[in-house]
């Protein structure tokens, strides 16, 4: 148990920071995460916002009762990128994968056609209906199999099919 707590710790730990090959931290790197979805870094830096939202993350220190329930979403998008029914919303990508398989079945029918008409050799003349109707006669004067098979069927009288 430990060892799976120590695992998941680690794991949420390095999802929230970046290092460089010498093992040195260089930087903390926010990702939304359904398995972590409040990640310890903040979606956006201090440093990068506009005086307003500068006012309001200092007006969040103070008490939240003071603060309007849009002030409360404008810090929410703040820090988190998403909420948690954002990152479980359906995303289309599905319709990429449906798109990507389509496009491969088409090129792959394209492929066969092709193969089909000018690749593969003509099928044997054991194929052919003239060839088959034949052997049929054939058989039928050997007397193939008289017991079970296509000489039983035929009527040797009348010269046509039993009925």
């Amino acid at each position: 148990m430990a060892l799976i707590l120590r695992s998941s710790v680690l794991r949420r730990f390095l999802s929230t920071t970046c290092r460089s090959s010498t093992g040195a931290r260089m930087d903390l790197v926010y990702e939304d995460r359904t398995d972590y979805p409040a990640p310890h870094v903040r979606f956006t830096k201090d440093a990068e916002l506009a005086e307003d939202l500068k006012a309001l993350r200092k007006k969040e220190a103070g008490d939240w009762k003071n603060l309007t329930a849009d002030e409360k979403r404008a810090l929410y998008r703040l820090a988190f990128h998403k909420s948690y029914a954002d990152m479980k919303a359906p995303t289309g990508e599905w319709k990429v994968i449906l798109g990507g398989v389509c496009f491969a079945l088409a090129v792959s029918a394209g492929i066969y056609m092709f193969q089909k008409d000018y690749i593969l050799p003509e099928p044997p003349h054991t194929l052919n209906e003239d060839w088959q109707a034949q052997l049929r006669d054939y058989m039928i004067r050997m007397h193939n199999n008289p017991i079970e098979g296509i000489a039983s069927k035929w009527d040797y009288e009348k010269n046509d099919w039993k009925k």
